[in-house]
């Protein structure tokens, strides 16, 4: 299997127009035609992390944050970024990097946060805007099942929990087909009406192109009619953060206890809320203040994340329980998601998680 399959993989679960703006998520370093020989999974690259791909002898290291997140203007060793490129290309080694599109990715960072926890009932905290397109199109009655099929398989039509989602309204097109076509039905020159369905499904703007070949590709015109209107709709299959339950409630010392017991901190910040009970939690790892507004709006009773700022933490002890654990110990398990979507796509493949720990934290 070639090194760009488990790349592929990585981008199917987690697509790179998921990203933030500001980010640099995809492939860092290296060609990806090469045979993969082994994965090591990381969340940082760090010289260290590269010795340890190149003594096992593996070609690829997937990592969670950007190797390389500004341009590089030169490269000349001078600093631990431009060293590890310079490594990496010296030994044929692939670096590729999944960060904000996995946190903004059903199942990604915040998921596995949330599996730690045993949390249930999840949905996304913050949803993405602005990311849907209405597609519609129009069949021949005949071909309707088979257009609605392929547009399914290319993604349109998933609402929530549903799949499959279209609205069909029964009408007539008409059309006269010109010189040099090759008309489905109706005869050259003449005017011709066909009982048609109107198919309405909603997309992601980013399979925007794999559905519209889809489309051509399934419909049994020549010149298949479509519309695309962007929607404002929220988009519930991704965004930042998600918000659960626990399995059953927990006084605040006691979750504070299980949250540093699951992600192994070597210390918790967390404010002077002081109710109990704590049921309703929302996350996000990493940097994740920004989403404490829609925590308190939700309803959470405690909002968890890596990294909170010293003024965010005045005037919400009376909102909700706020707990900081480290950007590191939020999306440590991270590599874990990696490494089950590359065994599922190459069970033979050699995968390991990092034995090096990149957490330029330490604690007394």
């Amino acid at each position: 299997m070639k090194i760009k399959e488990i790349v592929c993989a990585l981008e199917q679960f987690a697509p790179l127009p998921l990203q933030d703006g500001w980010d640099n998520a995809g492939l860092q370093v290296g060609l990806t035609e090469a045979e993969v020989t082994g994965a090591l999974l990381c969340l940082d690259v760090t010289e260290a992390v590269v010795d340890e791909a190149v003594a096992l002898g593996y070609n690829l290291i997937v990592s969670h944050h950007p190797l390389i997140f500004g341009g590089l203007k030169s490269i000349t060793g001078r600093n631990y970024v431009e060293r590890c490129v310079l490594k990496a290309i010296r030994h044929g080694i692939a670096i590729c990097s999944h960060h904000t599109n996995m946190d903004n990715a059903m199942g990604g960072v915040n998921y596995k946060m949330a599996e730690k926890l045993e949390m249930t009932d999840l949905r996304i905290l913050s949803p993405k805007e602005e990311s849907l397109l209405k597609l519609v199109t129009f069949v021949p009655t005949t071909q309707a099942d088979k257009v609605r099929q392929a547009l399914f398989d290319a993604g349109c039509g998933c609402i929530g929990n549903y799949d499959a989602c279209s609205y069909n309204l029964m009408g007539e097109g008409t059309f006269r087909a010109g010189e040099g076509s090759n008309p489905f039905c109706g005869n050259i020159g003449e005017m011709h009406r066909e009982i048609e369905v109107r198919i309405e499904t909603v997309i992601p703007a980013h399979c925007k192109a794999k559905a519209l070949r889809a489309l051509v590709e399934a419909h049994p015109y020549e010149e298949p009619a479509y519309d695309l209107y962007p929607l404002k709709n929220q988009w519930m299959q991704a965004g930042a953060g998600i918000i659960g339950k626990l399995p059953e409630e927990m006084t605040t010392n006691d979750f504070l206890q299980k949250v540093k017991e699951t992600f192994l901190t070597g210390c918790i910040k967390y404010n002077n809320y002081g109710r109990s009970p704590i049921r309703t939690i929302a996350l996000c790892g990493g940097a994740g203040s920004f989403l404490l507004p829609q925590a308190i709006g939700q309803g959470a009773d405690a909002f968890l994340t890596g990294e909170i700022k010293y003024h965010d933490y005045f005037g919400h002890d009376d909102d909700l329980l706020m707990v900081e654990i480290g950007h590191y110990e939020s999306e440590q398990f991270t590599t874990e998601i990696f490494q089950s979507i590359i065994k599922e796509t190459c069970p033979e493949l050699p995968v390991r998680q990092t034995s090096v720990c990149t957490n330029p934290i330490n604690y007394l």
